[in-house]
């Protein structure tokens, strides 16, 4: 008997961890599966078979979509005929949803059931979305508790499952231990640096977070800033700002990946808006939030967007709870004077950390094995 086939695309390193993840909670309920489509490095290591490379769909804003538009939509007709052919019997569109929806519509349209794992924003914007859903999807999975009750309303089935995130760094040592593993003072003013992930991210970013990071200096005499980076290209680019900004005198220690270490051991965060703010949050770390994209895609957000808040952090707790700057008011004037507010102001910390506290509870689900039960329904009739 040909063994069971799942379907899967994922098209960023965020859904690239949670395909890993529920890969690995679906083999337990079928250990002889076989998942294929797009996915990253995690994917593969959990035994998934790569038909293209995720990069091909990891493009952010809307104007940098449009220019490899072409070359998305052929991978998309030739993902949806390899899947009409070998017709798996399920697929799950990990996020991308501009990609995944259309895809599953397709799918679902030839008797393919289709899942999709973590809600589009239409609590944001293009809310009208929610009718393709419902035509896409056979069942939605969710990491945040407000958007159940959006597909209720809209009739979707929708499962929540909480957010794999919460689970991994429920247990995350704190400052103190973590300082000492890193081999950091003690007492000494620590801020962590996340001007993002991607190259596109830390061409527009870096020089802004250099010149922050000088103001921060500035007034607080002696911090210390630690760097993470994902690859030797985005930090090429950050010490290319460095001299640019003369910022070889600042007290900069970079990093190769261990970007939860960096911000556990500081005393705030500041970082490109993202899941970075979400990963702060769930280690109890305050934080100063930004971002800047290209002029074009400012002009379309914000015809289009209704949601008052970008950070996930406000997001979640439905108020500005972290300041957030964004495109113009995204100075570094404005970010190092609200660090530097937050290095010297106890309290608001210890209230953020009580309340970032709050909601690592509130996500902490087991994701993995929640979101492989919800999908069990689809996967009935299933040889084990």
């Amino acid at each position: 008997m040909a063994p069971l086939t799942i379907g899967m695309v994922a098209g960023e390193p965020s859904g690239d961890a949670l395909g890993s993840h529920l890969i690995e909670a679906l083999r337990r309920h079928f250990p002889q599966a076989r998942f294929t489509g797009i996915g990253g490095p995690r994917m593969q290591g959990a035994g998934f078979e790569a038909l293209v490379p995720m990069e091909k769909l990891a493009v952010m804003g809307i104007v940098e979509v449009l220019r490899h538009l072409p070359e998305i939509v052929a991978i998309r007709r030739r993902i949806a005929a390899h899947f009409l052919r070998e017709r798996p019997r399920l697929f799950i569109g990990i996020d991308a949803p501009d990609f995944n929806l259309g895809l599953e519509l397709k799918l679902r349209a030839a008797g393919v059931p289709t899942a999709h794992y973590v809600s589009p924003t239409i609590w944001a914007w293009r809310a009208g979305r929610i009718r393709t859903i419902r035509r896409a999807v056979s069942k939605m999975l969710v990491l945040y508790p407000f958007e159940q009750a959006l597909y209720e309303r809209a009739q979707v089935p929708v499962a929540y499952v909480g957010h794999p995130l919460a689970d991994q760094l429920a247990t995350f040592p704190g400052m103190a231990a973590m300082r000492e593993q890193l081999r950091l003072p003690a007492g000494g003013r620590i801020v962590a640096l996340l001007p993002g992930s991607r190259v596109t991210e830390l061409k527009r970013m870096a020089d802004l977070f250099v010149a922050a990071a000088g103001g921060i200096a500035e007034a607080v005499p002696g911090v210390q800033f630690l760097v993470p980076f994902v690859s030797r290209e985005t930090r090429d680019i950050f010490e290319a700002a460095l001299y640019r900004h003369a910022g070889e005198a600042l007290n900069v220690s970079m990093m190769f990946g261990h970007a939860h270490e960096a911000m556990a051991a500081s005393d705030v965060v500041l970082a490109a808006s993202g899941t970075a703010t979400l990963e702060a949050a769930l280690l109890k770390r305050p934080m100063v939030v930004t971002y800047k994209v290209v002029p074009l895609t400012v002009l379309v957000h914000r015809a289009f967007i209704r949601f008052p808040y970008a950070a996930l952090p406000n997001i979640l707790a439905n108020a500005f709870i972290v300041p957030e700057f964004l495109h113009d008011e995204a100075t570094p004037e404005n970010l190092a004077q609200a660090v530097v507010n937050l290095l010297f102001d106890t309290v608001t910390r210890q209230r953020l950390e009580a309340r970032f506290g709050s909601m690592l509870v509130e996500l902490r689900r087991d994701a993995s094995a929640a979101a492989a039960a919800a999908l069990l329904p689809l996967l009935e009739g299933a040889s084990a």
